[in-house]
Parts: structure tokens; C-alpha cells; sequence
């Protein structure tokens, strides 16, 4: 996967603006209004790319849900220390789900790949789904890496809910973003490694 002017723009559309829109609508709108502005950039994108190739853009599903789970959270109410959850209710729930689709024939790191892929390439998901059928440590890659991100961003809201009911409310709100980067930056590390790894032995095989 290489990065090309066209994912660039994808991901500045998926992650990018809506950040800059919830930070502009925020002061004028609230914490809900502002999130409901935020949808706005992946689902445009959503039915762009529809329109333009026929297909459901995974990225911008992924986007879209984490919205949905932040709103919901957010109608949820509670109290102070409820509000500390809410921040790692959207990425233990994707937690959950990557583990839960190792139950299934294909992993959700799958479909990621491959709307990544097709991106790049005109035949990339024939190329994809063909490696997929054909190459079974690329099965077992990307269900690893499933498993892994599955179980590190369930580890972060464990460990956030656990911060949130047995320290103070302002001793959680200085430690708990310590232990969400912590988890976010060793997964990242690990994938990278990981993919240069697959690279070498791919190379050498």
C-alpha cells in the first residue's frame, strides 16, 4: 500500500475536516450539534464514491459509526465519572467488534485492506481476494492483526473504566489520556513493524 494523492485526500475528507468542523461548531452549537456537523464531510464522501464507483466506502462507514457511537454515548448522560467513560465507549466498542469478526470467515482488517487496495488499483480487490484465497499467511496476518487491535482498544476502555471508578475525577482525567496514547502508539509501533516484516518475508519467499 503506498500513499497516493487520492488517499490523501480521502483521509483529509474522513478525518480531517470533521475534526476542524466539530472544533469550529463546538462554541456554537454544542458537544451534539457539533458532532452532527461532523458527519457531514464522510457522508458526502460516502455518496460520492457511490455514485461514482458503485461501492459503500468502507473507511467512511468506519467514520460515520464512530459518530453514531459518540452521540449515542453522549445522550447516555451520567455523571462526572460517566463522562470520563463515554470518551472510550466509541474505541472499545470497535474493540469489540474486531474481536467478534474473528468469528467470521473474513476479519474486519480485511475489509479495510481491501478498500485501501481498490483504492490504489483498478484491479486491486480481484489481486486482493485472489492473495486471500491462495496465501493462508495472509490469512493468518491480518486475523493476528485483527486480534491485536481488537484487544488493545478493548484494554484501553478496560483500563479507562477502571481509572474512572477507583481514582478521583481529576486524577483520571490526567492519567487516562497517558494510558490511551500509551496503547494507541504501541499498536501503531507494532503494526508498523509488523507490515516491514511481512514485506521482508514476502520479498525473500
Amino acid at each position: 500500500m503506498k500513499f497516493k494523492p487520492g488517499t490523501l485526500v480521502e483521509l483529509a475528507v474522513n478525518f480531517l475536516l470533521p475534526w476542524l468542523i466539530y472544533r469550529w461548531a463546538q462554541p456554537h452549537y454544542g458537544e451534539t450539534g457539533a458532532l452532527y456537523a461532523s458527519a457531514i464531510p464522510p457522508i458526502a464522501w460516502s455518496v460520492i464514491e457511490f455514485i461514482r464507483l458503485r461501492r459503500v466506502d468502507v473507511l467512511s462507514l468506519f467514520v460515520l459509526a464512530g459518530i453514531v457511537l459518540s452521540i449515542v454515548a453522549m445522550m447516555l448522560g451520567g455523571d462526572s465519572r460517566a463522562l470520563l467513560i463515554r470518551e472510550s465507549f466509541v474505541s472499545g466498542a470497535f474493540g469489540v467488534a474486531f474481536l467478534l469478526s474473528l468469528a467470521l470467515r473474513r476479519p474486519l482488517i480485511f475489509y479495510l485492506a481491501r478498500a485501501t487496495i481498490a483504492r490504489q488499483s483498478g484491479d486491486g480487490i480481484a489481486r486482493f481476494e485472489a492473495a486471500w484465497a491462495e496465501r493462508p499467511a495472509l490469512r493468518r496476518s491480518l486475523r493476528l492483526m485483527t486480534a491485536a487491535w481488537g484487544a488493545g482498544l478493548t484494554l484501553e476502555m478496560a483500563l479507562r473504566v477502571w481509572l474512572a471508578w477507583h481514582l478521583s475525577v481529576e486524577r483520571a482525567l490526567v492519567v487516562s489520556p497517558f494510558v490511551s496514547y500509551a496503547i494507541y502508539g504501541a499498536l501503531m509501533l507494532w503494526t508498523l513493524w509488523y507490515r516491514r516484516r511481512l514485506r521482508a518475508n514476502s520479498q525473500a519467499a
